[in-house]
């Protein structure tokens, strides 16, 4: 994405992937997923978090890696790693135990319950079903961690009225929902887009805008969303990216294109 005259210096992708890392403010650990929440998530390690433990689905804790992982499988996460556990025990102690602080997922949709799709997108009469991923560990990660946030791109191809099929639940149809099904995370409380935040309203768990990045407006946020976007009474400004945070983004991202 290039610069805008709103934005000089960084992108809006810049924008949004240095406020992901700013949201594992004070996480102990985190289990990553690939894509947006991994440059997140490692972002905030060489920024707001150097302590913060990177939990992979391959079963690797505490993961250093020098650059952005290519996959969950990327040999580097288990190189840098302080222990790599048998996926079983990854999933049946850590996750379902309770120990993970914060789970970070990406979507291709996401509706206004912060429910996800990863697995199918609907392409219209007579045309075969896109085929996406699938759910990977996204359902247990946003059943049992103990809180989620999300990242992705804002459009109306991504944030939708209707999921195209339901792969992780956030929060279902409104309160109540996780509870009833005993999940014991507390589910989604942030998504956060080149665009701004939502967050879900404490009293009907809808994806509410609370914040906007320099330069966007409410109805910019609106147009890019699938249905009637709820905005909060006083939408805050996230602060721009520092210096530091730029460099060290860029050096993660221009090391994982360097020959290895």
């Amino acid at each position: 994405m290039t610069e805008t005259p709103e934005t000089p210096g960084f992108t809006r992708d810049e924008l949004m992937e240095v406020n992901a890392a700013r949201a594992l403010a004070g996480a102990k650990t985190c289990f990553v997923g690939i894509g947006l929440p991994s440059t997140a998530a490692n972002l905030a390690r060489a920024t707001v978090n150097p302590g913060l433990v990177l939990i992979y689905e391959s079963g690797t804790i505490g993961s250093k890696p020098t650059r952005l992982p290519l996959s969950i499988g990327d040999g580097e996460l288990a190189e840098t790693a302080d222990s790599v556990v048998p996926v079983p025990e990854m999933f049946n102690y850590w996750l379902q135990g309770g120990r993970i602080d914060v789970g970070f997922l990406g979507a291709a949709q996401v509706d206004a319950y912060a429910n996800i799709n990863t697995t199918v997108i609907d392409r219209g009469p007579d045309k075969p079903e896109g085929r996406l991923p699938g759910a990977g560990g996204a359902p247990e990660i946003a059943s049992n961690c103990g809180r989620v946030l999300m990242v992705l791109r804002h459009s109306t191809r991504s944030f939708v009225r209707k999921l195209d099929f339901v792969t992780t639940m956030g929060h279902g149809s409104g309160p109540g929902d996780r509870t009833k099904l005993g999940m014991p995370g507390t589910g989604p409380v942030a998504v956060i887009t080149d665009l701004g935040i939502l967050r879900p309203d404490p009293a009907t768990a809808e994806l509410t805008l609370t914040e906007l990045h320099p330069g966007v407006t409410v109805e910019q946020v609106r147009a890019a969303t699938g249905w009637d976007l709820a905005v909060a009474g006083t939408v805050g400004t996230t602060e721009p990216p520092t210096p530091d945070e730029l460099a060290a983004l860029r050096a993660l991202k221009a090391a994982g294109k360097e020959p290895r």
